[in-house]
């Protein structure tokens, strides 16, 4: 026998006897009901086919519960690791967390923003794009909730609370690794309008320097509008091979997923990159993507602590629920990265 579909809150308050401000109350927080109460409407709600609507159970209330997260893509294994960290600490502590995915569009991550704004979520915790975001949403946002920018920080949002990797200390730690095995290596960058790949290629200068090395950097310019990451580093290292460049060097590639790219160009032109391979031709990255373990040759990398930089992010938003959203409290929390050896360098 079905149950009877109960649609509205008054609905169900009228066919289990209770009150439709305590059943209100028993929604937002069974605690706050009596024992009594809460065993009637747990009786009730057996007999019954209904679903509290989630928003309308949060309307009347000091806070909504949600933590509102803008991640920049969906197809990328990196923010996938993260957005769970992120979802495990939140709900650890009692939040639902509300993703938005920009898809590399700032338009698309402006009305995320303003979205998270219209629904009057707690805080907001982003990873923005890069140059071509829309800073001023993220300039309201930090004025209008509690909020955190994580993995990529814009130089000029200084008065925005981030969590992210230590870039001068992870890069110059695979830096330094490759000049210590082979040769000093090249950096294949990105087109500039990442500021992780930026900040990178800026550490990557700086290490070399210190080193006493002449620092080498290819790959600043986009291929094609729409080649991004593997397809950046097939391209470009493909070219180089093809004029005779680099086939014994140590290439140094600004992430993972454009050192992917790398090794697919090694292998179309008969190279095997690698410490113990033929040629000296050495290929690593940075990030530590899930990928790597599982490439032909194992990436050589460093890793990000994502479980660390998403639980971080996430107790710094609920450091600032708990206080005022003053500019003087604002903090930069940089967590270092760890060196992943494996067969490509």
């Amino acid at each position: 026998m079905s149950k009877p579909e109960i649609h509205t809150m008054e609905e169900l308050s009228a066919a289990i006897g209770v009150s439709r401000p305590t059943l209100s109350r028993y929604f937002q927080d069974p605690t706050k009901v009596s024992r009594s109460s809460v065993e009637r409407i747990q009786r009730g709600l057996e007999q019954v086919d209904y679903t509290p609507n989630f928003f309308a159970t949060r309307m009347n209330r000091k806070t909504t519960g949600m933590i509102g997260v803008i991640i920049p893509y969906l197809n990328d294994l990196f923010f996938t690791r993260l957005l769970e960290s992120i979802e495990k600490a939140a709900m650890t502590a009692g939040y639902t967390v509300i993703t938005q995915c920009s898809h590399s569009d700032p338009e698309i991550e402006k009305r995320a923003a303003e979205t998270f704004l219209s629904m009057n979520v707690d805080g907001a915790i982003v990873a923005p794009l890069g140059d071509e975001s829309d800073l001023k949403v993220y300039e309201r946002l930090n004025a209008r909730l509690p909020f955190v920018m994580m993995d990529s920080r814009p130089g000029t949002l200084a008065n925005v609370d981030f969590v992210g990797t230590d870039h001068p200390q992870s890069t110059g730690l695979i830096t330094e690794y490759l000049c210590r095995v082979g040769p000093p290596p090249i950096f294949l960058a990105m087109p500039r309008v990442n500021f992780n790949a930026m900040e990178r290629e800026r550490a990557y200068i700086a290490k070399m320097d210190e080193l006493g090395f002449d620092p080498v950097v290819v790959g600043t310019e986009a291929v094609q509008p729409l080649w991004h990451f593997e397809a950046h580093g097939l391209a470009v290292l493909s070219d180089l091979f093809a004029k005779g460049q680099f086939l014994t060097s140590s290439v140094l590639c600004v992430n993972d997923r454009v050192a992917i790219g790398a090794l697919r160009a090694a292998t179309d032109h008969g190279l095997e990159p690698g410490a113990l391979r033929k040629g000296g031709l050495r290929i690593a990255g940075h990030d530590d993507y899930p990928l790597c373990p599982y490439t032909t040759p194992t990436l050589t990398t460093v890793a990000q602590n994502v479980a660390l930089i998403g639980q971080t992010a996430v107790d710094r938003l609920l450091e600032k629920f708990r206080a005022e959203n003053k500019s003087e409290n604002q903090v930069v929390h940089l967590i270092d990265g760890t060196l992943k050896i494996r067969q490509s360098a």
